[in-house]
């Protein structure tokens, strides 16, 4: 079978693929990151599409943590903004995440049909590479987008998990897939730094998020899946040299305001 890999971007063009089709939702700045980071800690997390959704969801739960934000600001009954550098501080595991965002959490509510919805972000695109090759022929990695923009860090997240699938014998489903994987593969994750979300990050004072982001790359052997609503984590071994990446990854980045 003809295994296949396509670059796509913001949630409405997750129609254009069929349910058949695996679906890697990547909003790196910073719903997915968010989300992987609760997942990996051991808390429940449950992505929903809109604030209305997230009420509602969080009348069912045991006290849970409304967080997120909507057109980038934090609506009045919720706890804590779509920060994984808020939330990895946070001690109270036992209490399940309710995550809503612009975009990130809506490309991941019109994915959910999908017989398969993955969440990608710099923190977990090699382990979830291996796992897709070894189960999937056709994978499309969405970038979730602001402002119906392709963002670089997502541009960067979607390139690098399509050339380890290329590198593995998928073949690009079309041209600009193999020009985004050309533009971003090798590229440093302080590549990002150009993106209009890191200077909404810099203009909200929000910088401890980018900080974060740029000091885990690639530090989670783990894939996270979305299955019932709920993101969950399955553990994986660690990917092998021929998926490494092609950029020096210290961590060392100390952006500061």
């Amino acid at each position: 079978m003809r295994k296949s890999v396509v670059i796509d971007c913001l949630p409405e063009t997750v129609h254009r693929y069929s349910s058949d089709w695996a679906v890697v939702a990547v909003d790196v700045i910073r719903a997915t990151t968010t989300a992987v980071t609760a997942a990996a800690s051991g808390r429940q997390c449950f992505p929903v599409p809109t604030v209305e959704a997230a009420l509602a969801l969080a009348r069912k739960l045991n006290h849970p943590v409304l967080a997120g934000e909507s057109g980038g600001t934090m609506p009045a009954a919720f706890e804590m903004n779509n920060s994984p550098a808020e939330l990895v501080l946070r001690t109270d595991l036992h209490r399940p995440l309710v995550l809503v965002s612009t975009s990130g959490t809506k490309l991941i509510h019109y994915a959910a049909t999908h017989s398969a919805l993955y969440l990608a972000c710099f923190r977990n695109y090699s382990a979830l590479a291996g796992h897709l090759a070894d189960r999937h022929p056709h994978v499309a990695v969405i970038g979730a987008g602001r402002r119906h923009e392709f963002r670089e860090e997502d541009q960067m997240c979607c390139a690098w998990i399509a050339a380890r699938l290329m590198a593995r014998g998928y073949q690009p489903g079309n041209p600009e897939t193999r020009e985004l994987v050309r533009r971003w593969e090798n590229a440093p994750p302080k590549a990002c730094l150009m993106s209009r979300s890191v200077d909404y990050l810099l203009r909200s004072g929000q910088l401890k998020d980018l900080d974060f982001i740029l000091n885990h790359i690639d530090d989670l052997h783990c894939v996270f899946a979305v299955e019932a609503g709920e993101v969950r984590m399955i553990q994986t071994e660690p990917t092998s040299s021929s998926m490494a990446v092609g950029f020096n990854e210290s961590p060392a980045v100390g952006i500061q305001a």
